[in-house]
């Protein structure tokens, strides 16, 4: 079986989870092949595009989707999928030109078509006529890829039209992220990762460092990331006076398990996120988590006063009040929160990833093929998607 999993791009969080699948599945018959489209434009530009496996290929490596007309994303798409002739293809949103264009490629060809979402469909604002669209595209597809089991509720009315669901791939490399045990304690540290954007809320977390250093803690809050807000936060830390407050630059997923060994615990105040994957990494890094309930991962690996604690992203105060509630704890109570946290992430890893996998293409391959009506033919032969990830900064 040939298995294409297509995305606008692989930066960061899916090289380790294709590399494991390819290596993993061959074994049971099935073939990983990775497309992605465009090298440039990504979010995470400071990742690099992977290249030189004959089973991962990027079709436009020196372009990003704006320098390209739709036609041109079409036929390069076609050619590629043709090339391969999979037999399944897993793809994100058909708001994305990967899924949208990969559904489109699986019915012109009778195969099986998968798609995977880490976003609540009431997190994204739309017209009633552009959800109808998405909904009958989105319908067509044979199942549904997507973090855990408390997305169903989001997306109940695709499962009673009889697409498959199954769950698992927000999963990172747990063994990357494990602290080594030889490294010396860490010191009175919380460290945030993220993207220096507004829906990010680091502002919320400086006002919110504020109050925490009033009380003389002896904690440092270190920030890993970079972006267009960064200057300005810079200067709201200068401004509000905070003394144990580091910036540092964004770096790949590899050099950042240092980054977490320095920290004590972690922390994530976003507006908003569709997962938030850096959630999986410091867990699997033994730490406890302060975390905002708008974040989605937080629904299944927040144990609220088990692994850390939970706030509201609005409220300054709050965010205050749980990351002093965490300083007060005994060190055995914090260790207990570490601990909490590498149990609990150890219930998403590779390993269950690939297997929730492998179930569902003997699931979905028993299944006839799904053809679709006239009017959602022409839809999905004239929509092509985009690549406008200007939404992923803001509310």
């Amino acid at each position: 079986m040939k298995v294409v999993i297509l995305n606008n791009d692989f930066r960061a969080y899916w090289k380790g989870r294709l590399i494991y699948l390819h290596q993993s599945m061959a074994a049971q018959g099935v073939s990983i092949f990775a497309v992605e489209l465009f090298g440039k434009g990504s979010p995470y530009a400071f990742d690099t595009v992977n290249a030189g496996n004959d089973w991962w290929s990027c079709l436009f490596p020196d372009k990003s989707a704006d320098e390209l007309p739709k036609e041109e994303i079409k036929k390069s798409i076609f050619s590629a999928l043709d090339k391969i002739n999979a037999d399944v293809i897993i793809a994100p949103s058909i708001v994305f030109y990967a899924g949208a264009l990969g559904i489109a490629w699986a019915k012109k060809r009778d195969r099986k078509f998968v798609m995977f979402d880490d976003a609540r469909p009431a997190q994204v604002k739309r017209n009633f006529v552009v959800q109808w669209v998405k909904n009958l595209i989105t319908s067509q597809a044979d199942a549904f890829w997507l973090p855990s089991k408390s997305y169903d509720s989001a997306y109940a009315n695709f499962k009673q039209q009889g697409l498959h669901y199954f769950y698992g791939f927000a999963c990172i490399d747990n063994d990357l992220f494990r602290r080594n045990p030889g490294l010396p304690p860490a010191g009175k540290t919380i460290i945030c990762v993220a993207r220096l954007v507004s829906i990010k809320n680091i502002e919320g977390l400086l006002a919110a460092w504020q109050i925490v250093e009033q009380q003389n803690t002896g904690y440092r809050l270190l920030i890993v990331g970079d972006g267009p807000e960064g200057e300005k936060l810079k200067q709201q830390k200068d401004a509000l006076k905070l003394s144990a407050v580091e910036f540092v630059d964004a770096v790949d997923n590899n050099t950042l398990p240092t980054y977490f060994a320095q920290g004590e615990a972690f922390i994530l105040p976003s507006f908003s996120e569709t997962w938030g994957l850096v959630v999986n990494e410091a867990m699997a890094a033994g730490l406890p988590v302060l975390l905002s309930r708008t974040v989605n991962a937080a629904t299944d690996l927040l144990k609220d006063g088990q692994n850390g604690f939970g706030f509201d992203a609005f409220n300054v105060g709050d965010i205050a009040a749980a990351i002093l509630k965490y300083t007060q704890l005994d060190d055995s109570a914090k260790a207990k929160m570490g601990a909490s946290s590498q149990a609990i992430i150890a219930g998403m890893s590779y390993e269950k990833m690939a297997e929730q996998l492998m179930t569902a293409l003997a699931v979905i391959n028993a299944k006839p093929y799904k053809r679709p009506g006239l009017i959602a033919v022409a839809i999905i032969n004239n929509w092509h998607g985009r690549y406008n990830t200007s939404g992923w900064d803001k509310l």
